[in-house]
């Protein structure tokens, strides 16, 4: 078979395809020939070396959607032809989804209904699954309350702008102006842009005075907006920044009305079949799209990690073996 790998850590140009030998299922493993793998900035830090991975040649991807080919000996609730989706499969000691087949831990996959598409299922993983655990599982966001998604347009956005509408908050994002129309019809109430000097008050405005849950991106660009835009007893969760030391200029903001923050990585889920499985739910009612805004096959993944890491979309993008 055909898989991209790098033999030693770097830029997107160490990225090579290989012809290697077809993988064979551990016990609890299943063999599943690749529809789609969607690209994250994870998989560049996994090839850069910010991430170890368990040793080189590696093959990255952390997302897959495809076919079962072959079930491990002790795989009972999986046969050959079942559709399926997971994520996490390129850490841990695993290797990704680059490539045309790939061995998956039952433990990180899960059935994918007949009203989901595979291609968009391949880029939901990481992206779907860190807005469900942010707003469902650790927000704990409610029908009516306000929700402030930083960053729509953005693979975790766009999958929280409508996550946050499938439980009826009202969403509020914010983006460049060309993907105001696209975040509307995905279920946000409000689309601001940004870059607007009175962003704040916007927020305010728009919230009736204060945001119930928040979830943020860039920490070192929005911790302090983040309290200043608050309601009381507000629920803010980190998943990310540029950064690695923000901080507040005015703490009294989130203390003077219980702010709580929760930083979260979706690699710590304690069972990413149940993110899954309800993600897999949104998609199969029509109530969560992924917006796959590019494809790529094997030989393009340098391209496609260059332009994760470079490029302004909307959605995701996706490698298709």
């Amino acid at each position: 078979m055909r898989a991209v790998r790098l033999h030693e850590h770097g830029d997107a140009d160490v990225l090579q395809v290989d012809e290697i030998d077809r993988p064979e299922p551990a016990a609890d493993e299943l063999l599943v020939e690749v529809a789609a793998a969607g690209v994250n900035p994870v998989d560049t830090y996994f090839r850069d070396g910010s991430y170890e991975p368990v040793g080189v040649p590696f093959t990255p991807g952390v997302d897959v959607s495809g076919v079962v080919a072959a079930v491990g000996d002790a795989v009972d609730n999986f046969e050959a032809g079942d559709r399926v989706y997971g994520t996490g499969i390129g850490n841990g000691g695993f290797q990704g989804s680059y490539a045309e087949y790939a061995t998956i831990p039952t433990d990180r996959v899960v059935h994918l209904p007949d009203g989901a598409d595979l291609t968009e299922a391949g880029g939901a993983g990481v992206v779907a699954v860190t807005a469900w655990r942010a707003l469902i599982d650790h927000a704990d966001l409610d029908p009516a309350e306000y929700c402030l998604v930083h960053g729509g347009s953005g693979g975790v956005g766009h999958a929280a702008v409508q996550i946050a509408a499938a439980v009826s908050a009202r969403v509020i994002t914010t983006a460049s102006e060309e993907y105001h129309d696209a975040l509307a019809d995905s279920g946000a109430e409000t689309v601001l842009d940004y870059g607007r000097d009175d962003l704040a008050d916007a927020v305010l405005e728009a919230s009736d005075g204060g945001v119930d849950v928040i979830l943020d991106h860039r920490l070192d660009d929005y911790l302090q907006f983040d309290a200043d835009v608050a309601a009381t007893g507000a629920r803010v969760v980190g998943i990310g920044e540029n950064s690695p030391d923000p901080g507040f200029t005015n703490d009294g903001a989130a203390r003077s009305k219980d702010v709580s923050y929760q930083f979260m990585s979706m690699f710590n889920t304690p069972d990413l079949r149940v993110p899954l499985r309800g993600v897999a739910h949104l998609m199969n009612t029509g109530a969560l799209s992924i917006d796959v805004a590019r494809t790529y096959d094997l030989e393009e993944a340098a391209d496609a990690q260059r332009a994760v890491m470079n490029e302004s979309f909307l959605g995701k993008l996706v490698v298709e073996p």
